[in-house]
C-alpha cells in the first residue's frame, strides 16, 4: 500500500495539515459556541468541521487507510496504515482568540510514524517531517538549537500547575528555576519552538497519541529528542518530553525520566 504516484507521504501530511488548519482558521475569532466533552475539554464546530475536511480528503486520496481522529474516533482500525488527526490542538487557546494552537496530522504503520506535519495558521508557520527526509519549517530546513547550558535555555510546558501529575510538576519547577526563560507557551506550539531552535525543552505530563504523533519525526529530523516520560521514543506513552540533543540527558534526569544513551548520542 503506497501513496498515490504524485504525492509522497511527506507531501501528503503537509498538504493535509494545511487543509485542516485552513478549515479551523475560517472559524477563528468568530462567535463559536463551545461545548464540553466527557473529560471536560472544550470542542467546537471548528474542531469537528476541520476533522471532517481531513476525513473527506483521505477518503479521496487514501481510501484504504485507517483514520484516528480526536473528534470522530477510529475508522478501519485493522488497516495496515493509519492517519492520526488532531484538528485543533490548543482548543482552549483557540476559543479565546489566542494564536497558540495548531492542526496536527501524522501517518503511521504500526508503531512507526512515517510522516508528520503541524500547521499553525494563526502564526503563519508550518512544520513537516519524515524519517530520512529532514524537518521542514515553512519550506526551509530547520534544526534544534545547540544550547548546552540550562542557564541559557528556554523551557516550556502546557500548564505549569501539572494538575494530574503533581510529582512531575515539582521536578518541572526545579528545572525551570535554573533556566533562562520558563513559559507555558504550550500545546503544539512548544514543540514548534523546540524544533526550530527557539526553545530547548517542551514537557507535557499528559498527552494523547493525536497530540504527539507528528512530533516524533519532526523532533528527530530536526536533530532533537522526543520521548515519553518513561524515556521511550513513542507517540503512545501518554506524555512527552521534547528537547534539543545537547540538553536531552540533563533534562530527562532532572525530570525523573530514564535516559536511553542511544537516544541521547550527539550527532
Amino acid at each position: 500500500m503506497t501513496a498515490t504516484p504524485d504525492l509522497s507521504l511527506l507531501d501528503a501530511v503537509a498538504e493535509l495539515a494545511s487543509i485542516v488548519g485552513a478549515s479551523a482558521l475560517a472559524h477563528y475569532r468568530t462567535d463559536l459556541r463551545t461545548e464540553y466533552k466527557a473529560d471536560g475539554s472544550p470542542v467546537t464546530a471548528a474542531d469537528r468541521g476541520a476533522e471532517q475536511a481531513a476525513r473527506e480528503w483521505l477518503a479521496r486520496r487514501f481510501p484504504e487507510d485507517g483514520v484516528l481522529g480526536e473528534e470522530f474516533g477510529t475508522l478501519r482500525p485493522d488497516a495496515a496504515r493509519q492517519w492520526i488527526i488532531d484538528p485543533i490542538d490548543g482548543t482552549k487557546s483557540f476559543v479565546r482568540g489566542i494564536p497558540l494552537w495548531g492542526s496536527l496530522v501524522a501517518v503511521c504503520e504500526g508503531s512507526r510514524v512515517l510522516a508528520g506535519a503541524a500547521a499553525y495558521p494563526a502564526l503563519g508557520e508550518h512544520l513537516a517531517a519524515a524519517p530520512g527526509q529532514g524537518c521542514w519549517w515553512n519550506a526551509a530546513r530547520c534544526r534544534v538549537s545547540d544550547c548546552a547550558n540550562m542557564g541559557d535555555a528556554t523551557v516550556l510546558t502546557t500548564d505549569e500547575r501539572f494538575l494530574e501529575h503533581r510529582e512531575r510538576g515539582a521536578r518541572w519547577r526545579a528545572l525551570a528555576a535554573g533556566a533562562a526563560v520558563a513559559r507555558s507557551w504550550g500545546d503544539c506550539v512548544g514543540y514548534l519552538l523546540v524544533a526550530t531552535g527557539r526553545a530547548e525543552v517542551m514537557a507535557d505530563p499528559v498527552l494523547s497519541a493525536w497530540d504527539a504523533a507528528p512530533f516524533l519525526p519532526i523532533l528527530a529530523e530536526a536533530g532533537g529528542v522526543f520521548t515519553d516520560w518513561s524515556g521511550v521514543a513513542t507517540i503512545r506513552g501518554g506524555s512527552a518530553i521534547a528537547t534539543n540533543r545537547r540538553l536531552a540527558a540533563v533534562v530527562r534526569t532532572a525530570l525523573g525520566c530514564p535516559v536511553d544513551p542511544l537516544l541521547m548520542e550527539t550527532n
